[in-house]
């Protein structure tokens, strides 16, 4: 059974691809996403196209959100894979309001974890937890359905 997680990595995957190679966007899409396992499933394709193209749609906003966050550093300077994680993780937060912040941060770490350095886990919960905090405070969080869970256990 596929699970969003596996979407996750498949999206991830194919921003790489994009950022590295000379491919349109759409032939990104059409290669990695279109033809992964999960196709078949409405909705899993559904939300791993809505991640890859909202992430690249919105990337230089995604950027300035991370920028505020990360003290001292350039932006250049971040791992590549850190980076993607980290704008995918905050366009969920933004865009997608079905889908718990909690669940976003968690699945950004397992991410990392995975596909990054030794220290990568820590350092984007840290950055996440800063600009969930601070696009609170903007009003740019707005979540619905499954994605008030958070809000609802943390009054508790």
């Amino acid at each position: 059974m596929i699970n969003r997680r596996q979407v996750r990595e498949t999206v991830l995957k194919a921003i790489y691809a994009l950022q590295l190679g000379k491919d349109s966007t759409q032939h990104v899409a059409d290669t990695i996403i279109k033809k992964a396992d999960f196709t078949k499933e409405k909705d899993l394709r559904r939300f791993a196209e809505k991640l890859f193209f909202e992430t690249i749609d919105h990337e230089e906003e995604l950027d300035e959100v991370i920028v505020d966050h990360i003290k001292n550093w350039d932006i250049n300077r971040l791992a590549l894979i850190d980076r993607m994680i980290l704008k995918m993780a905050i366009c969920e937060f933004i865009y997608f309001e079905e889908i718990p912040t909690k669940v976003s941060i968690n699945e950004a770490i397992e991410l990392a974890k995975r596909y990054s350095t030794a220290k990568s886990g820590r350092f984007i919960n840290g950055i996440l937890d800063a600009a969930l905090s601070d696009l609170n405070e903007k009003g740019r969080i707005n979540k619905k359905g499954r994605g008030l869970i958070q809000k609802t256990l943390g009054n508790n």
